[in-house]
C-alpha cells in the first residue's frame, strides 16, 4: 500500500473536523469515513456517519473557531495509520487540546475506524 493511502485518509479526517458548518462537515464525513464507520476516544464511542457528524460539531460547539492541526508526520502499515493532532485557538495561536489517533482503513481508503487518545486536555 502506498503512503499515499495514509496521507490522504488522514487529510481527508481533518478535513471533516475543520468543516465549518453541519451540512459541510457530513458531507466531509461521508467522504472520509466508511457507512458503517465508528469513532471512539475517552469522551465518545459513535459508529455511523451521522453519529460521527454530531461528535464533531459538538466539538465545534465546545470549541467555536478552533481548527484541528497534524501534529508530526503519518506513519502507516498495511490498513492501519497513526497520527498526532492538536486542536489550536484562533485568538492566540495556542492548542489547549492535543491527542494521538489510530485508524483502519477499507479498501477504499476511507476510515473504517478511529481510536483516539487524548494527551493534553484543558484544566478549567
Amino acid at each position: 500500500m502506498s503512503e499515499n493511502r495514509y496521507e490522504t485518509a488522514v487529510a481527508r479526517y481533518f478535513d471533516a473536523w475543520n468543516a465549518t458548518s453541519p451540512e459541510d462537515v457530513a458531507k466531509a464525513v461521508a467522504v472520509a469515513w466508511t457507512e458503517d464507520g465508528g469513532y471512539t476516544d475517552p469522551l465518545a464511542d459513535v459508529a455511523g456517519q451521522d453519529q460521527i457528524a454530531a461528535v464533531i460539531d459538538g466539538a465545534h460547539q465546545q470549541f467555536p473557531g478552533f481548527t484541528f492541526r497534524p501534529l508530526g508526520a503519518v506513519d502507516g502499515h498495511h490498513d492501519l495509520a497513526r497520527f498526532g493532532w492538536e486542536l489550536v485557538d484562533p485568538a492566540d495561536g495556542s492548542a489547549p487540546v492535543a491527542g494521538f489517533d489510530v485508524i483502519t482503513l477499507a479498501d477504499d481508503g476511507r476510515i473504517r475506524s478511529v481510536h483516539g487518545f487524548l494527551d493534553r486536555v484543558p484544566t478549567a
